[in-house]
């Protein structure tokens, strides 16, 4: 199968994804260190020394170890809301001085980058042009993710490979693959839950195990305490999106807490113009939006799965990647490489499914979530019923959403002789 038919047009368009990406992503986080890294290498150090790691939430506390260590911009670190396991990635690079610690993380995002490309060539029968493009076409989520030497490409890639365990019937590592990021970055528990409620016991005990090790070792190395402290006061506000040293108003987030927030709730500083002021309908909006989109979600899943059997797991863990950073309570962009798998098994499902039209909607809607200039929006924000229009990315994901439950709905009859996925019938 080709996504991309006309192949030189498709390998003009990798040479220049490729040279935009090494000259934007790859260039600048070998050069410099960003903005967040800093407080992951900070916490890191921390552990490293025997500090006192139960004050990780600290956030002057905290700022005072980062000027200690001269590591980045003190006045904008903390380590808050991020999990305690967190802590201990970087753990093996705090012999390193900073830039050079960035330097390794970004090889290997890159190899792991290279390495999904290859998954999916082999998960989807894919030729490496059409891989290649799938990945890089999520434009500034891969450089955000490397300039600020986020871990997302790495769980991006855990998740693929989770998968081509899956579809290769080794449950054990595929649970494995899927769990051990879940404690530091949740958003692969997404696939776990639905492979549980597909009875896939043995894909989820492997990846429970992986993640009570994981957790397990974080108790063990940081104590208890500080995992309390996040489960009491950090956990419950990152849900609502309430982040420390973080406008809860900005629109950076993209997410329909933010959304509401900004159209409902009056603040005489960061929001003088709501469309209206009445917090209720911020809650009421927030809870009706995420109770609906859950709904639809569940419904498409229960249909996808009484129709196709085993055939549904492609598209059903596609629609769950995409419903999962609808509902988060904020993204940036460097999360969007979270959805190379979705969208890859959506596309592939798609054009299976003789509905070349769907799949390169969701194509194209990816592709402008990673290429949008979102500077054009940004003045928007704060301008009343105006601020819809600062949310490009958060409606994209959006329109995709609808345009996969239309197409799921309407499809849910598997054609007789077509191969709809690579699962196997078990």
């Amino acid at each position: 199968m080709q996504v991309f038919p006309n192949r030189s047009a498709a390998m003009l368009l990798l040479v220049a994804l490729a040279v935009y990406l090494v000259a934007r992503g790859v260039v600048p986080a070998m050069t410099t260190v960003g903005s967040d890294f800093p407080s992951y290498f900070t916490a890191a150090k921390i552990v490293a020394d025997g500090g006192s790691v139960e004050r990780l939430y600290d956030i002057p506390w905290f700022q005072e170890q980062m000027r200690h260590y001269q590591i980045g911009k003190p006045a904008a670190g903390k380590f808050s809301p991020q999990p305690p396991p967190m802590a201990l990635m970087l753990v093996p690079l705090t012999r390193l001085e900073p830039l050079n610690a960035l330097r390794v993380m970004t090889v290997v995002s890159v190899l792991c980058l290279v390495g999904s490309i290859v998954l999916l060539t082999r998960v989807l029968a894919w030729s490496a042009l059409d891989a290649a493009l799938l990945v890089l076409l999520s434009g500034s989520a891969i450089l955000g993710a490397l300039r600020l030497g986020q871990p997302y490409v790495p769980v991006s890639a855990c998740c693929i490979l989770g998968y081509y365990a899956y579809v290769r019937d080794r449950p054990w590592l595929a649970g494995a693959c899927f769990g051990l990021f879940t404690p530091l970055k949740y958003f692969p528990v997404v696939i776990l839950v639905y492979l549980a409620f597909r009875k896939r016991w043995r894909v989820v005990v492997g990846g429970t195990l992986a993640i009570l090790l994981v957790t397990l070792v974080s108790i063990a190395v940081l104590g208890w305490k500080i995992h309390a402290q996040f489960l009491a006061s950090v956990l419950g506000n990152h849900l609502v999106a309430r982040l420390s040293m973080q406008d809860p108003f900005t629109a950076s987030f993209q997410s329909f807490d933010t959304l509401f927030r900004r159209l409902f709730v009056f603040d005489a500083t960061a929001n003088p113009l709501p469309l209206v002021s009445a917090p209720f309908l911020q809650a009421a909006g927030v809870l009706a939006t995420k109770t609906a989109i859950s709904l639809v979600t569940i419904a498409t899943l229960v249909r996808l799965a009484r129709r196709r059997g085993a055939r549904a797991t492609a598209p059903s863990i596609g629609l769950l990647g995409i419903a999962t950073l609808l509902l988060a309570p904020a993204t940036a962009t460097y999360h969007m490489v979270l959805l190379w798998l979705p969208v890859a098994l959506l596309v592939d499902f798609f054009l299976r499914e003789r509905a070349p039209g769907y799949a390169y909607f969701v194509l194209g809607s990816y592709t402008l979530i990673g290429f949008f200039p979102y500077r054009f929006t940004e003045p928007f924000e704060g301008r009343g019923g105006l601020s819809v229009l600062a949310y490009p990315r958060l409606f994209l994901l959006l329109a995709m959403f609808i345009a996969c439950v239309h197409c799921l709905w309407a499809r849910a009859e598997p054609l007789h002789g077509m191969r709809t996925d690579a699962l196997p019938a078990h």
